[in-house]
């Protein structure tokens, strides 16, 4: 064999090899490896778009629906497949009244999709999709809703344009109220137009789960009613309600008015409004104020409804009796420092039982002095009041205290009856359920359980609890002596006929002191013998007569006239 034709054979064999390794490769790819490369052609043109999922509903006791999912349309563009830019901005503009030259530079834009509006009414959406515009996308989603406007707007919160929970309990259980996106997968070519016939592929989105919780509309309604009522004709910066089982601490009703429209919530409303003119504070500062929740978020000087644990305190540890005497002349004085009574004339010679019924300073400051500092700063560990409740609630604000070291006769004796020291409306609430069910302190809690359509049930929610923060010995004696201060002494405007009840009345003094502020609240639980339920109110800075016993008690007087005979129907426990 020639030279020449050694070197055509082996330059034959290299090139079937070649065709052989080539077709070897062609089939790999295209039979074992077809569904990969399928797969990635595919997504390289195919154009993908969220679908919200519903949000889980939040569900009172009564099975009343307070926060809900209402259908509504994006609308959004893809410029690529816009066949009459014209037509198009012009059809927008009008249905979404939008301005012209801002659908055009949306138009315009040079990405992939566009979106021009979210939260679109489904009726608009509908009609824009069935002008059938190329390049022109509608795509259902959810918005949040609440069929009751402000009602408990400061517990149940909002979400914000992407579904996602803001405050209340919209964000605490986020991670069950949220649901999963879906998406709208669409074919198109290498310039982004949709190929004819492919149609979409839809990965469907997941609904979040439903929170049960502890409201009962009918109460926070009245609650809510009530409150307003005061707001209003007192005058007052605001005035918070809690309503609470005193058992396990759930809550049946929360409101601080004034409240705002959850359907709205980024409207100021007329309150805060005004007040940006005023004062010139931005926008999003009075949102964050208008949005606080008082019963949780701030903190007060509790006065005379603090003289419970005082009286709690002094039962405990044997300092007092409810038989023994006093002398009240109308004032007291500790070390240097002359403190008054609020009855300046004195109630003179008095038992305990009738001191805590005439609210009398100096006979509380007595107590206090005869506990100690160290021994009265133990209780108020032990009952609670330096920890933070645990509400299920975000931006809950701790007790403000002396420490210890700092704490000589004259703080003490203001502690003894309400001043020098601040904590919220539920702490003192949740304390003083925990002195009166027995000793047991209790979480305060709106959410009860987790409930998903597919699967039932996924989570019941429990809370912690402290046994044993008082004796039953002390209990029994602090509802005998509250019910007396209801029957007979300061609390006689929130006596309920036909109901036992217990209760303590304040005014206190707003800070910084010698304004001429004041906070009225009364604090009262029924029945006074076995007490089931717990309720608070607070009117801050009431113009006009600003005593607690004559303004605060009768809204608790009035709420409990109401309800107590629908827990009773209710069978309540």
């Amino acid at each position: 064999m020639t030279v020449q034709k050694k070197k055509t054979f082996v330059l034959c064999v290299l090139s079937v090899t070649a065709l052989l390794a080539l077709s070897v490769r062609v089939g790999y790819l295209m039979i074992a490896r077809s569904e990969y490369y399928t797969q990635e052609a595919q997504e390289l043109h195919e154009r993908e778009r969220d679908i919200k999922a519903a949000r889980g509903r939040i569900i009172d006791s009564t099975g009343t629906v307070l926060a809900d999912n209402k259908t509504v349309c994006t609308i959004s563009v893809i410029r690529s497949q816009i066949e009459d830019a014209g037509q198009v901005i012009e059809a927008l503009s009008s249905e979404l009244g939008l301005s012209e030259e801002y659908v055009r530079k949306q138009v315009e834009k040079r990405s992939s999709r566009e979106r021009i509006k979210s939260n679109v009414d489904k009726e608009t959406g509908d009609r824009i999709r069935n002008m059938d515009l190329a390049g022109v996308k509608v795509d259902e989603d959810y918005k949040r809703y609440y069929p009751y406007g402000e009602l408990a707007s400061k517990v149940l919160g909002f979400t914000g344009g992407d579904n996602q929970g803001i405050v209340g309990l919209e964000v605490s259980y986020e991670e069950y109220l949220t649901g999963t996106k879906g998406k709208i997968l669409t074919l198109t070519d290498a310039k982004g137009i949709e190929l004819d016939g492919m149609g979409e592929r839809r990965r469907e989105p997941v609904a979040g789960s439903d929170l049960y919780v502890s409201l009962d509309i009918n109460i926070q309604k009245y609650a809510t009613q009530l409150a307003k009522q005061a707001y209003e004709t007192k005058q007052a910066k605001g005035v918070s309600i809690i309503v609470m089982n005193v058992n396990n601490g759930e809550i049946l009703a929360m409101t601080d008015v004034p409240e705002f429209d959850l359907n709205d919530p980024f409207t100021l409303i007329e309150e805060f409004a005004s007040e940006e003119a005023q004062d010139g504070e931005t926008t999003q500062d009075l949102l964050n104020q208008m949005w606080r929740n008082g019963c949780i978020n701030d903190t007060y000087e509790p006065g005379s409804t603090l003289k419970i644990i005082t009286a709690a305190a002094g039962l405990e540890s044997g300092a007092v009796t409810l038989e023994d005497n006093f002398s009240c002349p109308g004032y007291i004085v500790v070390d240097d420092r002359r403190i008054r009574c609020h009855k300046t004339a004195g109630h003179g010679a008095e038992d305990f039982t009738h001191a805590v019924m005439n609210s009398c300073n100096p006979v509380f400051i007595t107590v206090g002095l005869r506990i100690g500092a160290e021994r009265y700063y133990e209780y108020f560990t032990q009952f609670g009041l330096k920890q933070k409740t645990g509400i299920d609630l975000p931006g809950e604000a701790a007790t403000i205290m002396h420490d210890l070291e700092n704490i000589g006769n004259v703080e003490l004796a203001t502690i003894s009856f309400g001043q020098s020291f601040q904590i919220t409306p539920l702490r003192l609430m949740a304390t003083v359920a925990g002195l009166i069910n027995g000793g047991t302190l209790v979480t305060p809690h709106l959410g009860v359980k987790a409930v998903n359509e597919e699967q039932g049930t996924i989570e019941e929610f429990v809370y912690p609890v402290t046994e044993g923060i008082v004796s039953s010995d002390t209990t029994e004696k602090l509802k005998y002596v509250l019910e007396q201060v209801v029957e007979n002494g300061g609390g006689k405007n929130g006596y309920v006929e036909g109901y036992r009840v217990g209760g303590k009345t304040a005014t206190s003094q707003t800070l910084p002191r010698g304004t001429g502020r004041y906070i009225a609240s009364f604090l009262a639980f029924a029945p006074a013998d076995d007490p089931k339920v717990m309720a608070l109110a607070i009117i801050d800075t009431p113009q006009g007569t600003y005593y607690g016993g004559q303004i605060a008690d009768p809204v608790v007087r009035q709420l409990f006239e109401n309800i107590l005979p629908y827990l009773e129907e209710m069978d309540y426990n």
